[in-house]
């Protein structure tokens, strides 16, 4: 994996059940369509309505193919018409950042 898409989401934090759900549902169709699911994160000290979510990809054109079979996923449109419909999700914003891979997934050393 050499990029990353880190979505940053305000969220309606009297509505955080529902953006678990929706980011648990991810966790099945994002795999499905081609995409390295690192996880989805919710707030839990501090601020009540920023949540996290990325995915690794190998390149944009990787990407590229993972947004076609996301359109025609019929569990991914539904997800994204929930979001809207129930409105838990208030902006979204999409960053591209290049994976620095000597830094990924190294375990601790001491156990705090």
């Amino acid at each position: 994996m050499t990029i990353t898409c880190f979505i940053r989401y305000q969220i309606d934090p009297f509505q955080r059940d529902a953006f678990k759900g929706y980011a648990e549902a991810w966790g099945r169709i994002i795999p499905r369509c081609g995409g390295e699911l690192i996880g989805y994160f919710l707030p839990h000290e501090g601020s009540n309505d920023v949540a996290w979510g990325l995915i690794g990809f190998d390149d944009m054109a990787a990407y590229e193919r993972y947004r076609a079979t996301l359109k025609s996923d019929a569990e991914g449109r539904a997800n994204f018409e929930r979001a809207q419909s129930e409105r838990f999700i208030l902006r979204e914003e999409r960053t591209w950042l290049e994976d620095v891979s000597t830094t990924r997934n190294v375990a601790r050393q001491v156990t705090p």
